[in-house]
C-alpha cells in the first residue's frame, strides 16, 4: 500500500491507500477505533489485499497523525476523510468502522448522503441522541473525573484486557498505548468521549442510508456497547452478527470470522 498525508489546520494525517487500483472492485475504507491506528486492521489487510481495494488511516491526534491539536469534532474528522477520499478518486467506498470509526462513519454519511456504499460496524454503536440518557452523556464528558484517580500501572492492563480477549489482540493494545504514554493517552481518551457526547447532543437524523452490517464481540465490555447494539438492531431493523470469544476489538479476536462476514456482505453489494 500507497502511503499519503493530507494537512489540515490543525495537524498532517497520515493514511495507506491501495497503490494500484483494482478495476470495478469495491473500496473498504478502514477507521479504527480511539487510541487504535491502522494495525489495529493489519489482519484485514492482509486477507482483502488483492481481493479489494483499501484505504486505511490513522485518526487525527493518533499514531503517525501526530502532532495534532485537540480541537476538532466528529464532523471535522468526516469532513477530512471525506476530502481524502476525493483526492484519491474513491468514490462510492464501504465504510468499515470500529467503535470510533463507527461514529465517523455515521457523521460522513450524514454529512455526505448518498455516498456510502455501504457500512459495516464493528463494535461500535448508534449516534442518535434517543439511544443515550442524560447521565450517559453526562458520564461521557466527565471522563477525566472517572479515570483521574485510576493508576497507569492499572489503566494499561485494563485498556488491554477491557479490550481484547485474545493474546494478539491484547498485545496489539499493548503497542497502541507504548505509543502515547500515560498523559498523551489520557488527553486523548478524555477528548475522545467527550467529542463522542458532543455529537450525540446535537440530536441529528445520522440516517444511515446504505446496506448496514452490525458486529458486535459476545465478550465487548466497553461500556454499554451490547446493549447498544440490540436497541439499534431493532431500530434499523438489521440483525446483529455476534462473534463468541470476542472482545471490543472483535476483527483482532476472531479476524477468520469478521473477514468472512465483511466479503460476504461487500458480495451481497455486487
Amino acid at each position: 500500500m500507497r502511503s499519503g498525508s493530507f494537512t489540515t489546520n490543525l495537524g498532517v494525517i497520515r493514511y495507506w491507500v491501495t497503490d494500484a487500483p483494482l478495476a470495478g472492485k469495491p473500496w473498504l475504507v478502514l477507521l479504527p477505533g480511539l487510541t487504535a491506528d491502522h494495525r489495529l486492521f493489519a489482519r484485514q489487510i492482509k486477507y482483502f489485499t488483492g481481493r479489494y481495494n483499501l484505504f486505511v488511516w490513522d485518526a487525527p491526534a493518533h499514531y503517525r497523525s501526530r502532532p495534532f491539536e485537540l480541537a476538532f469534532d466528529l464532523d471535522d474528522m468526516a469532513r477530512w476523510l471525506g476530502e481524502i477520499l476525493d483526492v484519491e478518486g474513491i468514490e462510492r467506498p464501504v465504510l468499515v468502522g470500529q467503535s470510533l470509526g463507527g461514529y465517523i462513519s455515521q457523521a460522513f454519511m450524514d454529512l455526505f448522503p448518498g455516498r456510502a456504499e455501504g457500512f459495516v460496524s464493528i463494535d461500535s454503536a448508534p449516534l442518535q441522541k434517543r439511544f443515550y440518557s442524560d447521565w450517559e452523556l453526562a458520564a461521557l464528558k466527565r471522563m477525566d473525573a472517572i479515570t483521574r484517580y485510576i493508576p497507569w500501572s492499572v489503566l494499561k492492563p485494563w485498556g488491554a484486557w477491557g479490550t481484547a480477549t485474545t493474546k494478539y489482540g491484547r498485545h496489539l493494545v499493548y503497542r497502541f498505548l507504548e505509543t502515547y504514554g500515560e498523559a498523551e493517552y489520557r488527553r486523548l481518551m478524555v477528548f475522545g468521549y467527550g467529542m463522542l457526547a458532543r455529537a450525540v447532543e446535537k440530536d441529528r437524523a445520522y440516517r444511515i442510508d446504505c446496506p448496514t452490517l452490525l458486529i458486535c464481540g459476545k465478550s465487548d465490555h466497553a461500556g454499554d456497547v451490547k446493549t447498544y447494539n440490540r436497541k439499534w438492531s431493532r431500530a434499523i431493523g438489521c440483525p446483529v452478527h455476534w462473534i463468541r470469544g470476542a472482545g471490543h476489538n472483535s476483527n483482532t479476536d476472531r479476524p477468520g470470522e469478521i473477514n468472512s462476514l465483511i466479503e460476504g456482505f461487500v458480495g451481497s453489494l455486487q
